[in-house]
């Protein structure tokens, strides 16, 4: 079953094409992660915040990832790592047009 991953933390930038430009990398290796099936990464600048939308094929590899990005957030200092899992209804996910397979 497919597994959600909602993550936030306060975030001072930097913001929009800065953030492409120096998260880049941090990008490519994110893409590689077990399990990964796509992110959308988010920032809300007026907020302080920063964060991303996962989705990952299972649980297992959702909590993995969840771990090493937590301890990696808080190796550069972000004070603090606002995480939730959920499982993907996919048969109402669908009817509403999401982009799963």
């Amino acid at each position: 079953m497919a597994v959600l991953l909602q993550v936030d933390f306060p975030f001072s930038g930097p913001w929009g094409e800065d953030m492409t430009a120096a998260m880049r990398e941090l990008a490519a290796s994110i893409a590689e992660e077990p399990g990964l099936l796509w992110k959308i990464w988010t920032e809300n600048r007026e907020a302080g915040e920063a964060g991303g939308i996962y989705l990952f094929a299972d649980r297992p590899s959702a909590g993995a990832y969840l771990d090493m990005h937590r301890a990696r957030l808080l190796g550069f200092g972000i004070p603090a790592v606002n995480a939730k899992l959920f499982d993907v209804n996919l048969p109402l996910s669908r009817i509403d047009r999401a982009p799963l397979s």
